[in-house]
């Protein structure tokens, strides 16, 4: 039988010198088994270890590269590069402002062209940035963060900014990002519940498809397309729902949680998408941590779903198996344990992974676990095409990146992502009269974490400016202020001072005075909701309750009489029991992006209707913590003196008009365990403005083998609707949408009586009967 590409006859390759790894017509996997026949063990040790805060030691004193420093420094090649935009590591921006995208294409051209003509193979470098919600660097487009976006319930949105995300990295010769976060969120404490889609596998499931799809391409392509960039699914996983709430710390959760909760949305990543990388988690399972968990990343991720790419580590998630974990004596027994588990390159810095030759050499590790890893790594630079083209045009990357196309899909997003929670009739505002706008989110654009550095960031108070002109007077006071600094990067977090923030309510008190109308916003900074990264950078917090003196602040405003509306911006849910009570108006926006002031400006006056809902549960305090809607039957039995009811349930968000939704009607409501039927649910507008309503789809197993929860979300559709206007949204049931884990841990589907749930939260829902025969 013939191989799919034959060897070259002696007499051509006699002619032909070039080697058989730079022949761009050869498959991927002969290209591969080439170069890696031809490699030394330090050049394969090379291609799985990576630098970033070292790269200053390459530099000259003008951060620029210096070759003889490379040339001494990395004598066998450099395989990965992180974050060619920063310009010496993790520093905050105001510690050393990035690159704009000149620069960065400089760099990458000039370490490209050295390790293509000035090493002995020729491989090119792989290089990540982040991308989260927009490329976290100079002049790039900032997006709304994650958890905004996932308020959109649109996954075609999703897919559109991440369409712009990758074009913007990928311009600056930079061929694989660090996005999207799939993992889901079971506790608002954890300061990086910003960066998810949100507590439900379903919703999180669809929006990481999408993010991967815009970011590399529909369909199941693995080869790189013009204009894209790898996605790195991460983080694989129970990351979610830490101990205690914070990051890093154990997750503790069954195999049974592990597959009904937070393996599917990584499942259907790699089982509906071209998925090319999977980062590890920082946490435990079990007692064992994800980066030396054979069976998480070998036998459910390369075995159950089929995952062919590389597993790249969290950043110092290798080291961490020694420094946090204690399951590893030195950074050797690290690098070997996760070499063995199945991480293919280390990250940020290679630490660990550099030990691996001299491992190697005495015998502690075959050189066929390098190959291996060394293998999925170079997989990823053939499939982005950069053996051919590895270099970037700057005057592109400068031309595409935040563009007037880029602006206006991020001012669509925003929104699109702001929830109504509350509205007593007093928006949409009238731009006419006073206006105080108030509040220590007014003047300034929050970003949220793994945020960019957009030309111009708009703020609440620029927006609402704009947007009334000089038809009504706006005053500005800010109130109160939440931390001392706002850096994200900043170690050290401060509540700002008390005392201060009394002299600023009376000042926000008297200039709101005369005003007709109060806008108020509360919420967080990049500081008080963020990654934890280290025990002197952390990020979660013990409470939902507002930051200092926030509270007091509404209050004082609210004494003054005057109807008051509240934009929330946040990374987290916010138990803001009094001021849901007592404010006119109450908007969830999160964190917006960089057009969220026109965005907020847009909504509050009525030139958009908002249409946003829930991703998560909004609890009434810590006490109701793990609060999410999908529980089983035998949770929230009742509290003393107080409620288990939600402050918002997910899935819920108003909008300016009104919708009647008609029960759900099925096209067959019998079924074999096999079969198929659709929901049919007819949505009328019945207000007299155009709107967006979402519809939801909810399955409960009425009687199972093992407990199941009240209530699954198996589908969603967002629709615009004139007044008066009526569409049927239809749905499919499947048996994927009715397959549970039973009490032998097998994914099957039980016959019998399935309650199927529509409406336009996990709360207001109406139902009818399935049955699944044998």
């Amino acid at each position: 039988m013939a191989t799919p590409f034959a060897p070259m006859e002696p007499a051509r390759a006699a002619q032909d010198q070039r080697p058989l790894y730079k022949d761009a017509s050869a498959p991927v996997e002969v290209r591969v088994d080439d170069l890696i026949a031809r490699m030394t063990l330090d050049e394969k040790i090379a291609q799985i270890t990576t630098v970033w805060e070292s790269k200053v030691q390459i530099f000259d004193d003008r951060l620029q590269l210096d070759v003889a420093k490379l040339a001494a420094r990395y004598p066998h090649g450099l395989g990965h590069f992180t974050r060619p935009s920063d310009a010496k590591g993790a520093v905050s921006p105001r510690v050393a402002r990035g690159r704009d995208p000149r620069q960065t294409v400089a760099l990458v051209n000039a370490l490209q062209k050295w390790a293509m003509t000035q090493t002995r193979l020729g491989i090119p470098i792989l290089f990540h940035e982040e991308g989260l919600h927009g490329y976290a660097a100079v002049g790039a487009t900032s997006f709304p963060q994650s958890i905004a976006l996932a308020s959109s319930w649109d996954p075609t949105l999703v897919r559109q900014v991440n369409g712009v995300i990758a074009r913007e990295i990928r311009a600056r010769g930079v061929p694989m990002v660090l996005s999207p976060v799939v993992d889901i969120a079971r506790d608002p404490r954890w300061g990086r519940i910003e960066e998810t889609y949100g507590e439900d596998p379903y919703l999180v499931g669809e929006m990481g498809v999408a993010a991967v799809e815009g970011l590399q391409g529909a369909g199941r392509a693995r080869d790189l397309r013009p204009g894209k960039v790898f996605a790195t699914l991460k983080h694989l996983t129970g990351h979610g729902q830490p101990e205690s709430g914070t990051n890093v710390g154990p997750a503790p959760v069954s195999e049974r949680e592990l597959r009904e909760n937070f393996f599917p949305p990584f499942e259907q990543v790699v089982k509906r998408t071209g998925i090319n990388a999977v980062m590890a988690s920082y946490n435990e399972i079990d007692g064992v941590p994800s980066h030396m968990n054979r069976w998480l990343l070998g036998d459910v991720l390369r075995g159950e779903w089929g995952f062919r790419g590389a597993v790249v580590s969290d950043y110092s998630g290798v080291d961490q198996l020694m420094s946090i974990h204690h399951v590893a004596g030195s950074l050797e027994e690290a690098a070997r344990r996760a070499l063995d588990a199945g991480v293919d390159a280390d990250l940020p810095d290679g630490l660990s992974y550099a030990t691996l030759g001299a491992q190697v050499r005495a015998g502690k590790v075959s050189e066929a676990q390098v190959d291996r890893a060394v293998r999925r790594m170079l997989e990823l630079k053939f499939r982005a095409g950069l053996f051919e083209q590895p270099y970037a045009d700057a005057a592109q990357a400068e031309a595409i990146t935040n563009n007037s196309e880029a602006r206006a899909l991020a001012r669509t997003a925003a929104q699109r992502s702001i929830t109504l929670l509350k509205n007593d009739g007093m928006l949409p505002l009238k731009p006419t009269g006073s206006i105080a706008v108030i509040g220590p989110s007014a003047a300034v654009a929050r970003l949220g974490g793994y945020y960019g550095q957009p030309p111009h960031a708009v703020s609440i108070l620029e927006g609402i400016k704009a947007k009334v002109g000089d038809r009504a007077t706006i005053v500005f006071a800010q109130g109160v202020k939440i931390t001392q600094d706002d850096d994200w990067w900043a170690d050290k977090v401060e509540k700002a001072d008390p005392a201060e923030n009394r002299q600023l309510i009376a000042q926000a008190v008297e200039a709101a005075k005369g005003v007709d109308r109060i806008i108020l916003t509360l919420g967080d900074t990049e500081q008080s909701s963020r990654e934890g990264w280290a025990p002197n950078h952390l990020g979660d917090r013990p409470s939902l309750d507002l930051v200092g003196e926030q509270q007091a602040l509404f209050d004082a405003l609210k004494a003054l009489g005057k109807p008051i509306t509240v934009v929330l911006i946040n990374g987290r849910p916010a138990s803001t029991v009094k001021i849901s009570e007592q404010a006119n108006a109450l908007l969830e926006g999160w964190y917006l992006g960089e057009q969220g002031g026109h965005a907020v400006a847009d909504i509050l006056f009525g030139d958009v209707n908002p249409g946003g809902k829930l991703p998560v549960t909004v609890p009434r305090s810590v006490g109701q913590l793990p609060s999410f809607y999908n529980v089983k039957p035998s949770a929230r039995r009742g509290y003393l003196f107080d409620t288990t009811d939600p402050l918002y349930p997910f899935g819920f968000g108003l909008s300016y008009t009104s919708f009647a939704l008609s029960p759900p009607r099925l096209s067959q409501a019998s079924i074999g365990t096999g079969g198929t039927t659709t929901v049919a649910v007819d949505v009328r507008n019945t207000g007299a403005r155009e709107g967006d309503e979402v519809v939801q789809l909810y399955i409960h197993d009425k009687v199972s083998s093992v407990t199941r929860p009240i209530k699954e979300l198996k589908g969603f559709q967002r629709v615009t609707l004139k007044p008066g206007e009526v569409r049927t949204v239809r749905f499919t049931i499947d048996p994927e949408s009715l397959k549970m884990w039973n009490d032998s841990m097998h994914h099957v589907v039980e016959p019998g009586a399935f309650e199927i749930m529509t409406g336009n939260s996990s709360v207001a829902l109406q139902s009818t009967t399935l049955t699944v025969t044998p």
